[in-house]
């Protein structure tokens, strides 16, 4: 229905996915400096015979990030490879109660789960100054800012989730019943 009037429901899942898409941005933009990061190693490794521990290092915190905070961006614009056997041949309106079923049912309590285990890990690397084991390496605060980014995408993971299932059940509701 073009012309429904927009819901508190929807403005909420519009301003969750906005914040998730603005990360998102931010993970394409980290994906392009990754790309020079690891240029740049093989460069001056093989062209000059240098190699730094903390350059080599920076591209793999960036590859990390890249993957953690692109999730939620990856997930709000439903490019998740999904196995549809049995989906595709559901009417629209299953399709969005199982889309929220599984919204709820699965990611929900996973990323909650990740959230909840990940927290005294990234705690505990903050309380300790944690810097890397490598000489050379990267110094405290780039592992405890990297173990946080597990946090963060929980949490886009999370409220992207939430948007979703305001979207699916709204999709639901508007459809027609068929089977």
């Amino acid at each position: 229905m073009a012309n429904a009037p927009v819901t508190r429901l929807e403005r909420f899942a519009d301003a969750l996915e906005s914040a998730c898409q603005r990360v998102g941005r931010v993970a394409a933009w980290l994906t392009l400096l990754l790309v020079l990061t690891t240029f740049a190693v093989v460069v001056l490794r093989y062209f000059f015979s240098v190699g730094w521990i903390w350059l080599q290092e920076a591209s793999v915190y960036l590859h990390a990030l890249v993957f953690l905070l692109g999730a939620a961006y990856t997930l709000g614009k439903d490019e998740h490879v999904r196995v549809d056997i049995f989906y595709r041949r559901l009417s629209e309106r299953r399709r969005h109660m199982v889309d929220a079923l599984g919204t709820l049912f699965l990611l929900l309590p996973s990323v909650v789960f990740i959230f909840w285990m990940s927290w005294g890990y990234v705690l505990r690397s903050w309380i300790g100054k944690e810097a890397s084991r490598q000489t050379g390496g990267l110094p405290y605060p780039f592992p405890p800012l990297l173990k946080t980014a597990i946090l963060v995408a929980s949490l886009l993971l999370l409220l992207q989730g939430l948007a979703w299932i305001a979207r699916y059940l709204r999709g639901a509701r508007e459809s027609d019943g068929g089977a």
